[in-house]
């Protein structure tokens, strides 16, 4: 597994990040245990988790799990309670007890709220840092616009900075690729992405035109009918593709996220052993240009939108700057 530098920190990580999200509600601990031994033994010492997963289950399962080699982990996750200053403060007191760590290695605010205070935000993260709680913070599903304007504070009162931005993107998603990737080149920022798979629609799970499996995750999700439906024929070509190039098409899903130059590590949750094995060997195969157009053209979802001039292209543009 390549090593991969974490944006402006001096700091290596895998490429790829292991997702913990299904740890406690499709894998037991010792599935997860399984999962967790084979990803180190293979490269793997990026892991990203959150304390809403599985309600601080998933958190609870890694400290038991994890305790004995915590050092040979970069360690992620997330603010649960409310984004306020004592929220803050609480919640990575909470994390860290279901972890059983002293530290985590990043710590995001996991969403934006509505009448947040950026300022009282960056302080206390400040000091949570400060405090020895995380030796870095980052960020999730911020509008590029709010990452800047958040670091700015930071930058004005010496506090630290987010180094990280953990956002959606997969062949479905792409509205990352306005704005947020290209602010990611310029600033250094490392991307973590996750819903490379699109919700399992781009696993070969779902078929147009075919019923959706009742006990899948699928069944009760209304964007995988409304997907296979609008992208049918798309979904069609790519798992031909995928079939040509003697992959699966998650791994063709995983490919195509990490050949963009703005990302970082793409977030890989598994609920078994077997879905890590296959998920890992997508990191063996690199997308020529020429197949990752073939493949990006293949769906019609670029974000879309009416401007003057190539205003439009230079929102996505990862090259502007020398």
């Amino acid at each position: 597994m390549k090593l991969v530098k974490l944006g402006s920190a001096e700091e290596q990580v895998s490429e790829m990040c292991l997702g913990t999200m299904m740890f406690g509600r499709r894998c037991d601990k010792k599935e997860s245990d399984r999962i967790l031994s084979f990803a180190l033994d293979n490269g793997i010492n990026f892991v990203d988790t959150a304390a809403m997963y599985g309600e601080g289950e998933t958190e609870k399962i890694l400290g038991r799990i994890m305790k004995n080699r915590r050092k040979k982990f970069f360690l992620t996750t997330k603010v649960h309670k409310g984004i306020d200053g004592k929220s803050i403060l609480a919640s990575i007191d909470e994390s860290l007890k279901r972890l059983q760590t002293d530290y985590v290695d990043l710590y995001l605010i996991h969403w934006p709220r509505e009448r947040m205070n950026p300022e009282e935000i960056m302080e206390t993260l400040n000091e949570v840092t400060e405090k020895g709680k995380t030796r870095f913070i980052g960020c999730s599903n911020y509008p590029a616009w709010l990452f800047a304007y958040s670091n700015c504070l930071a930058k004005l009162r010496r506090w630290k900075t987010f180094i990280n931005h953990q956002v959606c993107y997969n062949l479905i998603e792409r509205g990352i690729e306005v704005e947020v990737l290209p602010q990611a080149i310029a600033e250094n920022i490392a991307i973590t992405t996750y819903r490379s798979l699109a919700i399992g629609l781009l696993t070969g799970k779902y078929k147009p035109e075919q019923p959706i499996p009742n006990d899948s995750r699928g069944y009760n999700d209304w964007r995988i009918s409304t997907w296979l439906e609008r992208y049918k024929i798309g979904i069609l070509k790519f798992f031909q593709f995928a079939k040509d190039h003697g992959l699966t098409p998650a791994q063709l899903a995983i490919s195509w996220v990490r050949k963009s130059s703005a990302v970082t590590c793409p977030i890989i949750g598994v609920s078994s052993l077997n879905q890590l094995e296959e998920s890992i060997k997508a990191f063996d195969f690199n997308l020529s240009d020429q197949e990752y157009k073939e493949v990006t053209d293949m769906f019609d979802t670029g974000v879309k939108e009416e401007s003057g001039g190539d205003y439009k292209n230079l929102r996505r543009h990862l090259s502007l700057l020398k």
